[in-house]
Formats: C-alpha cells, structure tokens, sequence
C-alpha cells in the first residue's frame, strides 16, 4: 500500500502527511510530492517516501503514482492553470491505476457562483469521466486566510471589507488534513461529495472581536461598498486585477456562498472544529516561528 499526497511541500498537504503519521501509517507507505527536492529532504529524513512532480510535465508523474491504492491530488495554487494540471494529474493517476483518488475542492463547486469555483467543477466533471473511485473533500475557507488581518488590525485597529454581514464557516488547515488522512485511509468514501466546513459560521464583526482579544486592544469591522473597497484596496498597491479579485470574494460571503456550516468534518474528525479565535492564535504562533 502506498499512499501518494500531492502538494506535500504546501501546507495542506504537509499537514495531511503528518496526519497520516499520527495515525499509524508506516512512513515508507506514504510518498510526499511536490515540485521542490529541497523542501521534500524533511520528509525523506522522517522516512517518507518523496517525488519531485510538476503538474504542467506528465512525465514527472507516472513514477509518482505508480503503485498508489490512493491519491489525494490537492488542488492547485495556480488560478488560471489548474484545469490543465489536474486533468494531467487525473490522467496520470488513470494510467497508474491508482486505488483511488480524494480531490480537494470548493464549496458546493457545482452549484456556486464563488469565483474560485469555475475551475473546481470544471476539475470534478473530468474526475467523473476518469473512470476512478473518487471522493472530493469540498473544502470551505481557510481560518489561516484571515491570519494576515491580524497585523492589519495591530497597526490600524480595523478592519475593512465588502463582505457586509456574510458569514464563513471557516475551519484551520489542520481540520481538513485530518478528514483527507481519514478519508484516504479509511473505507466507505468511494463517490462520496463531502461538504466540508467548521461547525461554526462567524461574521466579520466576530473576526474583528477575535482578532481584538488575540492583540489585546480594540478592532472594529468597516463595512464599506464595493466600489470603495475597490478604492481602498489599489490605494494600498494592489493591482487592479487582484483587488477585483478580492471585492468579489467579500461580493460572495456577502450572498452567503461560505456560509453554510455542516457537521461533516467533525464527524470524519472525531473532534469539534478549531474554533476561530484558536485557529487565528495558532497561525500566528506558527508564523512568529517560522
């Protein structure tokens, strides 16, 4: 058994490594894939098998998955390419033979009009047509997203946005690690579409409130328009592609596109969700140590 974990050098997929760990696997039944050699060499010293991979050069892949009885293929980072690269990435994994393959995708991606969707159900329709046992993990939103707030608010104790009163049912990237190193490992998830969440979902004036106690001082959430975030985000440098980018995001968690918080990854977990003042406050620990 070999048990193949893509985007390993990311923090997604090293989490999941380490889940996998946590749970018994035995280190040299995992292989670690990503496309740096050097940022691999930690998870060879621990005894895990590792593969250099690029998702845009099929023939990185063959070796990587061969003998895989599953593969969690987590998305790419890359927006614009991700189409390309997982369908290299299924392919590869249909000549491999691979088990099964666990695909990390966004909420309700099929039915959604989230703007990071498109390329995620574009993703799973070439999965169904694979003709591989699949399971896709719909992974809500990143608590870890929002860590970068946090500096924002220490300086001007605040925090701006177009999201109005829209709520995320966010969870930190180790929850979801945990589900995808059970779902790999355990059975009975073959076609199973998991909406995934954390159990709570939280407005920004509960993320500024967080963010307040984490720094010891007052933060406020401003609410404003579209147009003036838009303003305010070039202001800051962004480009006007990024900053559009950013407005229509808050445009979705304003209708609600994150808002749905479901029991499922805490029950693949065992546990309750990381909470969002915790999953904030261990994101900047990890941060101030790195």
């Amino acid at each position: 058994m070999t048990i193949v974990v893509t985007g390993a050098t990311g923090h997604l997929g090293r989490l999941t490594v380490d889940a996998l760990l946590e749970r018994g696997v035995p280190a040299a039944e995992i292989r670690a894939a990503g496309r740096s050699a050097e940022r691999l060499a930690p998870f060879a010293a621990r005894g895990v098998q590792t593969a250099v991979i690029d998702f845009e050069k099929p023939e990185t892949l063959d070796a990587a998955f061969a003998d895989a009885s599953a593969l969690l293929l987590v998305s790419g980072s890359e927006v614009g390419k991700r189409v390309e690269q997982h369908r290299n990435a299924i392919e590869a994994a249909a000549r491999a033979g691979v088990g099964r393959l666990v695909y990390t995708s966004a909420p309700r991606a099929t039915d959604t009009d989230l703007v990071l969707a498109p390329e995620h159900a574009e993703t799973e329709r070439i999965l169904a047509a694979s003709g591989l046992p699949v399971t896709i993990l719909r992974n809500n939103w990143y608590t870890e997203n929002y860590a970068g707030q946090v500096d924002t608010a220490a300086a001007s104790g605040e925090l701006v946005g177009s999201a109005g009163e829209g709520r995320v049912a966010s969870a930190s990237r180790k929850d979801y690690a945990e589900a995808a190193a059970e779902v790999l490992v355990g059975d009975g998830h073959e076609g199973a579409v998991y909406e995934l969440s954390g159990d709570v979902a939280w407005t920004f004036d509960d993320l500024a409130a967080a963010i307040g106690d984490l720094l010891g001082r007052e933060v406020s959430y401003r609410s404003v328009s579209p147009e003036e975030h838009a303003r305010i985000l070039t202001a800051a440098g962004l480009d006007e592609g990024t900053a559009g980018f950013v407005v229509a995001l808050d445009g979705n968690i304003r209708e609600g596109a994150l808002a749905e918080a479901t029991p499922t990854l805490s029950e693949l977990i065992g546990r309750p969700t990381t909470p969002l003042a915790q999953g904030l406050a261990e994101a900047r620990e990890r941060d101030a140590a790195a």
